[in-house]
């Protein structure tokens, strides 16, 4: 496993939850891929932040779950300003050099694991 994944995953959830616009910019990779409800890409460290501000989104990590040696699985519970409840998800992680390089948000943890399973044979057969 990277040394720094769990770290930087870590540091991408503080930064998310506390709003912290400068350090979640400091928490992605150049560019971060992304894929959510309104879409997927690569996106800028300035758009991640962006993107954090606007959704007002809080990721309470519930469960760890190793994939390879970059990628994880995160299950989590999501909640944004005007839910009263909160929603299950689970995000696919990748990380590198001690930074988030794809946060890939699913709507379950049976999802995000066979998505995550996918991408790793795909990087391990290039």
């Amino acid at each position: 496993m990277e040394p720094n994944l769990e770290e930087a995953i870590n540091e991408w959830h503080a930064s998310v939850n506390a709003r912290d616009l400068q350090r979640s910019e400091r928490a992605v990779g150049d560019p971060v891929v992304v894929l959510g409800p309104k879409g997927a890409g690569p996106i800028t460290p300035a758009q991640f932040a962006e993107w954090v501000e606007r959704s007002g989104i809080k990721l309470v990590p519930l469960s760890w779950h190793p994939v390879s040696e970059r990628l994880m699985v995160v299950g989590e519970d999501a909640t944004w300003p005007k839910s009263t409840e909160s929603t299950r998800v689970a995000t696919v992680f990748r990380a590198a050099a001690g930074k988030v390089t794809a946060a890939f948000r699913l709507p379950d943890l049976k999802a995000a694991l066979e998505l995550a399973y996918i991408c790793r044979e795909m990087a391990a057969t290039e």
